[in-house]
């Protein structure tokens, strides 16, 4: 295990009811003035941006709103939202609505206090100082409601890059399972297409003896193994519900993470997919891991191996582990599917003739150094090569 730091400080309201403390926790942590920040309708007709404001109001705090997050959240929001925070002296974000809307916070906040661009900080710039910022999450998936990270798609050649910083970890997330009952299967099983990419993200390592963490990222697979199908036959079963937002969380605050190299190249894969044809994240991702995970992996085979056997219940083949890791990679695979996820380019609505530039883009795009570092080491061709195992 390698040598690491971890401190993750957020408050967490979990359970039934908990928007409704929105108004105490912003004024536990400061905020005076807030800017609520949100998605399309959904939050609107639900009721719960009503509910929302009401317990701002109750608390004696202002706020203005900025409606409009897509998914793969886009930098023309974020420049518009820190125009309107430093013009109404906001202090005090708050998300309401799933992983694009808490990620655009996120880049809001550190753009206002910073007189730069707020892209250097997703060109590689350490995020040191942002607006504190509060998450009501909507819908379970991309744990961004406990992480110090931030995905924007710039519109400027459509590239989607990450940016990290612990001024990014949210002050208070509200994490109210049934918010999400309302969600379409689809979205549900994104969402727990995008918590399994985490935890593998992290569990293909290159080093050695981590065996708590092992464990802990086999756990939460197996959970959502178990409450996928569960919640998909039944939307409203509140608890399958809360075990998938809980695990969402544990999966990318990097708990499961410490001590331990990872890898990441599944999602800088997918991040071009998303970019280029605006596929939902976890969609891409159920395409881009069986891919990224054949040819991958030969680099350490037991790895793959091992996971087929204690998450995937595959036999292990002591003579030849590479049939068991093949074997973990197609019952992964048969699950997303079965989930009503998409397997390859035409179910994304892809287009093969791309490949080489989402390749190109992905190694070389936003300041890229031409290779893709995790796991193993990748280039162009690699990439490529990747893509159209995904036709």
């Amino acid at each position: 295990m390698d040598n690491f730091t971890f401190y993750a400080p957020t408050y967490f309201a979990f359970g039934k009811d908990t928007e409704t403390q929105a108004g105490q926790l912003v004024k536990r942590f400061g905020g005076k003035k807030v800017l609520i920040h949100y998605g399309g309708g959904s939050v609107v007709r639900s009721g719960l941006l009503d509910r929302v404001k009401k317990s701002l109001s109750s608390e004696g705090i202002a706020f203005e709103e900025l409606g409009g997050v897509k998914p793969n959240p886009r930098s023309g929001l974020v420049y518009k939202g820190i125009e309107l925070c430093r013009r109404e002296n906001i202090d005090f974000i708050l998300a309401v609505g799933g992983g694009s809307v808490i990620d655009s916070s996120k880049a809001i906040a550190a753009g206002t206090v910073y007189d730069g661009d707020f892209w250097d900080f997703y060109e590689g710039k350490q995020v040191t100082e942002a607006l504190p910022v509060g998450t009501i999450l909507t819908i379970a998936a991309a744990g961004s409601e406990g992480s110090p990270d931030s995905v924007i798609t710039k519109e400027d050649g459509m590239i989607k890059r990450g940016a990290s910083g612990e001024a990014y970890r949210p002050k208070f997330s509200i994490l109210n399972p049934a918010l999400t009952q309302t969600l379409p299967a689809y979205q549900t099983a994104c969402g727990i297409t995008d918590i399994i990419a985490h935890l593998y993200e992290r569990y293909l390592t290159n080093t050695t003896e981590v065996e708590v963490t092992d464990r802990m990222i086999e756990a939460l697979i197996l959970s959502m193994i178990h409450e996928g199908p569960r919640v998909i036959a039944d939307p409203d079963n509140y608890e399958a519900r809360a075990n998938i937002m809980w695990a969402g969380m544990m999966a990318h605050n990097n708990s499961c993470g410490v001590g331990r190299s990872q890898d990441w190249t599944s999602h800088n894969v997918e991040h071009e997919l998303s970019a280029l044809y605006d596929c939902a994240h976890g969609a891409g991702l159920a395409a881009a891991m069986p891919a990224v995970f054949t040819y991958t992996m030969n680099h350490d085979v037991n790895r793959f191996a091992q996971i087929a056997v204690r998450v995937w219940n595959c036999s292990m083949d002591f003579y030849h582990p590479e049939n068991t890791a093949k074997a973990g990679i197609e019952v992964l695979r048969n699950f997303l599917t079965s989930l009503g996820m998409p397997e390859n380019f035409a179910e994304l609505g892809a287009n093969e003739a791309d490949i080489e530039k989402l390749a190109h883009t992905a190694c070389f795009g936003n300041g890229g150094d031409g290779k893709l570092h995790g796991f193993t080491t990748l280039e162009q061709k690699d990439v490529e090569a990747i893509y159209r195992l995904m036709v």
